[in-house]
C-alpha cells in the first residue's frame, strides 16, 4: 500500500504587545496600525481554532487538487 504525505492545516492566530503612548485607547490602536514597524512588538502567545484542514501533498511537495478535506 502506498504512502501519502497529508497537510493538516489548523486555523490559528499569534497574539503580539506593545506599549503606546496615546491620549486615547482609540488612539493608541491607530498609531500601532499607521506604524507597525514604529512599536516594539512582543509575543503573547497563540490560539487554534477547532477549524482543520486536510490535503494530500504530491511528491515536489505541492498540494493535490481535490484532495482537501475537513472545515473548508
Amino acid at each position: 500500500m502506498p504512502t501519502y504525505t497529508v497537510r493538516c492545516r489548523v486555523d490559528a492566530y499569534v497574539d503580539y504587545l506593545a506599549e503606546v503612548e496615546a491620549d486615547s485607547p482609540e488612539e493608541a490602536a491607530e498609531l500601532a496600525n499607521d506604524d507597525h514597524a514604529a512599536c516594539d512588538w512582543r509575543p503573547d502567545g497563540q490560539q487554534e481554532f477547532d477549524a482543520r484542514l486536510y490535503l494530500t501533498l504530491g511528491a515536489a511537495g505541492d498540494e493535490i487538487d481535490g484532495t482537501e478535506v475537513g472545515d473548508l
